[in-house]
């Protein structure tokens, strides 16, 4: 267990390239989902039977709609990730919002916006 209330600048560095590197990657998928959800848009199906056609329409309405459930869970966590920024920018990145002391590197190094230590999301339970 970490003795001081905050991580050294060197750590925060690391920190700072690993948000980085997630953002980046987070908006090339969104991009993806994004454009996926745009052929989906385009994909007609008039030259296939009316039975396929019926069924094909329904795939189609799921899928956009899960496209739509991805961009948004991808767009919270690109915000997620900035958010982290700001907070080693303020020396604040890694301390726990609940309980105030350093969220466990591991954890972070895991999921790098997190906001909560082990100890207070199982207080959430």
């Amino acid at each position: 267990m970490e003795t001081t209330n905050k991580y050294s600048d060197k750590d925060l560095k690391a920190f700072k390239t690993l948000i980085l590197t997630k953002i980046e990657k987070a908006q090339h998928d969104l991009e993806l989902i994004k454009s996926a959800y745009m052929n989906d848009l385009n994909n007609g199906t008039e030259d296939t039977s009316p039975t396929f056609k019926a069924f094909d329409e329904g795939s189609q309405v799921m899928s956009k709609e899960s496209n739509a459930q991805l961009a948004i869970r991808q767009e919270k966590f690109i915000r997620d990730l900035k958010n982290a920024l700001i907070r080693i920018q303020n020396k604040t990145y890694g301390i726990c919002r609940v309980t105030g002391k350093l969220i466990n590197k591991k954890r972070l190094e895991l999921v790098p916006h997190a906001t909560l230590s082990i100890e207070a999301k199982n207080m959430q339970k």
